[in-house]
């Protein structure tokens, strides 16, 4: 009963679509190019200038950034702080000088248990501090220390 309800289907609506013709209307094209798509965007960034802003024997004013540093490479001598990132400034006005002392962890610490169990026996440690010499202010008006 299904196959005259079809023939009649056909006939009335001039018969089916061949397949091919289907086909042939259903492809459509992209209406935009395609665009690469592309990896690797990262290294565009600048650096962030990590070092020593003043060296050995450089006169600083107080607030002056000695050091600028991730880890720990520059430790705060005397009259120097440290910033929360590891900022090292001068605490007075001076002279810069970079000093390297010989370090012995606590027996107990992270240091020596993480650091001197890799070194070889009688290596010394040492420690770069960063230290403000003060200095004087020399110019002064008479007329200032009079009163």
């Amino acid at each position: 009963m299904s196959a005259p309800l079809s023939l009649a289907l056909r006939a009335k609506t001039g018969g089916l679509l061949s397949p091919l013709s289907f086909v042939a209307m259903s492809t459509r094209h992209a209406s935009k190019k395609s665009g690469g798509s592309s990896k690797n965007l990262g290294g565009k960034s600048p650096g962030r200038r990590y070092g020593y802003k003043k060296a050995d024997g450089n006169f600083v004013h107080a607030g002056n950034i000695l050091a600028t540093q991730r880890l720990m490479r520059w430790h705060p001598g005397g009259h120097v702080g440290i910033g929360k990132n590891n900022t090292l400034y001068a605490l007075e006005d001076g002279i810069v000088r970079f000093t390297k002392e010989v370090y012995i962890p606590l027996p107990r610490s992270t240091d020596a248990k993480d650091m001197v169990s890799k070194l070889p026996k009688g290596a010394v440690l040492y420690k770069t501090f960063i230290n403000v010499i003060p200095q004087k202010q020399a110019a002064t008006f008479k007329l200032v220390g009079m009163l």
